[in-house]
């Protein structure tokens, strides 16, 4: 298992706004530092919902993509995709659909959740109902760790570690088994291999969690093995089969504070955002014409800073000492709305600068982008092979 790879992705929905960079892109652009990362855009989970208008979709692959770009998303620190030019996740998907149970499937929370808010849309499909498994595929394929998700994504990832162990239950018992993992214990060296086989004994004759874990970490450390030899150990230390594939963890990432022009959470459905790239007189016009406080009839009527959406804003944007003049300037009517929102106004344009900057050589030259992918979509596939590889030989599908 690699104790540092991340994988996330977004769907294709076009420009990305403020919530989204907030909420999503800020973290990646930290992590991309942290960690392996794989960041892919899903159009595959675009068609579970947007099946009917297909067209809108490539327009908002690489709009997204230049988003992403723009946010500080580095080509260089990290690993970018397109779903559907890694045709393994489709055929992992379909090996693992012959072993998931339907049930599984019809009790995650979100499936009857996102049936009732797109009621519009005939979502009595397969694709949808198995949009899930979908998931699990894109994570697994790539063995990855650690995935960021908000905490009603946290059932997916449960779901995704449940499919692994399922599969690993059903497919680990590789034929000879136990003979290759003490073979791969001897590759540990004299003292290693002693040491592992202590605390494999301390946790299956006595149930000790901490020399499960010290194990692990022995494990972890050790550099030259070989990613069979590493599965067959980690399986047999727990007194199961070689894992083929390997749990991820959810990475609970906080949810997005970024609020609308409504005061409501930024969203397209709200028509409330204020895109990443968006130009400066557009977002200028969009925060002076925003609601405030409705007690604010008159220039010297007092306000409550906690009733105007301007204020959910200074709070992200805005220095402690701005806020204090708000704060203050509001409720004694010392300022009036229009002079609370130039600070936002201005905040906000400069830290669209340098996106907007970052952003331009690429729309000048879209073959940039285009390359990128190219490169992500060569370094994926590449993983996802060596996965493939090891699925296809534990189902008995590697015919030679």
């Amino acid at each position: 298992m690699f104790a540092d790879r991340v994988l996330s992705g977004m769907r294709p929905t076009g420009s990305l706004h403020l919530g989204h960079y907030h909420g999503v892109l800020k973290n990646w652009v930290q992590m991309q530092h942290e960690y392996e990362c794989l960041f892919f855009v899903a159009d595959w989970h675009a068609l579970t919902t947007h099946y009917d208008t297909p067209r809108i979709i490539e327009q908002n692959v690489w709009d997204m993509v230049v988003d992403w770009l723009a946010a500080g998303v580095d080509p260089a620190n990290a690993t970018l995709f397109i779903q559907s030019r890694v045709p393994e996740h489709a055929e992992l998907h379909l090996l693992l659909s012959m072993i998931t149970p339907l049930g599984w499937l019809e009790r995650v929370p979100t499936y009857k959740d996102q049936q009732e808010k797109l009621s519009e849309k005939d979502l009595s499909t397969y694709g949808f109902l198995g949009y899930p498994l979908l998931q699990s595929a894109d994570i697994l394929i790539y063995r990855a760790s650690q995935v960021p998700v908000g905490e009603d994504q946290v059932p997916h990832i449960e779901f995704t570690r449940e499919i692994a162990r399922r599969f690993n239950h059903i497919y680990g018992r590789e034929p000879g088994f136990e003979e290759k993992a003490k073979a791969a214990v001897k590759k540990l060296g004299g003292k290693k291999a002693k040491l592992y086989n202590e605390l494999r004994i301390r946790f299956q004759e006595q149930g000790d969690e901490e020399a499960l874990e010290s194990a692990k970490s022995l494990l972890d450390e050790q550099q030259s093995l070989n990613y069979g030899d590493r599965e067959r150990l980690f399986g047999y230390l727990e007194g199961g089969g070689k894992m083929i594939l390997s749990e991820p963890q959810a990475m609970l990432t906080a949810a997005s504070k970024m609020p609308g022009l409504d005061g409501q959470k930024m969203s397209k459905s709200y028509d409330n955002t204020i895109t990443l790239r968006e130009d400066e007189a557009s977002v200028t016009k969009k925060i002076r014409t925003m609601p405030t406080d409705p007690a604010r009839i008159r220039r010297t009527d007092s306000g409550n800073p906690d009733k105007c959406p301007v204020w959910q804003l200074h709070l992200v944007y805005s220095s402690e000492q701005a806020k204090q003049w708000v704060m203050q300037g509001c409720k004694s009517a010392a300022i009036g709305c229009i002079e609370c929102k130039q600070p936002v106004i201005d905040a906000v344009l400069a830290a669209q600068h340098p996106m907007r900057e970052r952003a331009q050589q690429y729309l000048d030259d879209p073959a940039l982008v285009r390359n990128i992918i190219a490169d992500g979509c060569e370094k994926a596939r590449k993983l996802a092979s060596e996965t493939m590889r090891d699925v296809r030989e534990a189902m008995g599908l590697s015919y030679t």
